[in-house]
């Protein structure tokens, strides 16, 4: 029996290559969310659990927003120019090989569909009319397993996951600055959980995966930070 909360309900076709590249701004996007929320609530509630000066704690939570949300984007940018440069060069290693040796190539993606169990009148006669068809992409395709009009955009991921990081950053410094000193840590840890069950959902109906495993795993680990963060800050806060 399958889990119908794993279902993906996304309305576009997921074979369409521009789903591909909705889900990868989605993905990028949540996990900048689900980090900000995590390490911004993290650092204040250890700072508040040391003091209660509110400037102490907005600058740190400012300057904890700040650097993240910069190491989040730079980060992602850097992953994702890595795998374009390689599609890239993938890419133009099969339009030369494709160029200077047209036969062998021909062959070779013969041999792909043989393989995956046409037979070998069938498996020639696939590889001749996709050749004719566009030659490079038949072999990207059976080859490599992309595709030319599909390459990673670096700027697109980076850009959702600094901005997913402010977004999600905000959160946390709202519930550790507006209530009053008592309530701060208390007020923090609610928000928090609650912000990090939404983002487990959330990734969860992007990847299809089961809700109830994504959100526990989320929440529970944010849990763990916090608490570790509190206790830190409290133990230095009596030591200084």
């Amino acid at each position: 029996m399958t889990d119908a909360s794993a279902e993906p309900i996304h309305g576009d076709d997921p074979h369409d290559p521009r789903v591909h590249e909705k889900l990868n701004w989605l993905r990028a996007g949540v996990l900048g969310a689900n980090d900000g929320i995590i390490s911004v609530a993290a650092l204040v509630v250890g700072v508040a659990a040391a003091t209660t000066d509110t400037a102490a704690i907005l600058i740190a939570g400012v300057a904890s927003v700040v650097a993240g949300a910069i190491s989040m984007g730079l980060g992602e940018y850097v992953s994702v120019s890595t795998q374009r440069d390689t599609e890239h060069a993938l890419i133009r290693k099969e339009t030369r090989e494709l160029a200077e040796m047209p036969d062998q190539e021909l062959a070779e993606l013969a041999a792909i569909y043989r393989a995956k169990g046409l037979s070998e009148a069938t498996a020639e006669r696939v590889a001749e009319e996709l050749t004719a068809h566009d030659a490079l992409a038949a072999h990207l395709e059976a080859e490599l397993h992309i595709s030319a009009d599909d390459v990673v955009n670096p700027w697109h991921a980076a850009g959702a996951s600094a901005l997913s990081f402010l977004v999600g950053s905000v959160l946390p410094m709202l519930a550790i600055l507006l209530p009053p000193p008592e309530w701060r840590i208390a007020t923090t840890f609610i928000a928090v959980i609650v912000s990090l069950a939404i983002t487990g959902w959330l990734s969860a109906w992007i990847g299809g995966a089961p809700r109830g495993r994504a959100i526990a795993r989320v929440v529970v680990g944010g849990a763990l930070a916090l608490a570790v963060t509190w206790a830190i800050g409290a133990a230095l806060g009596g030591v200084v």
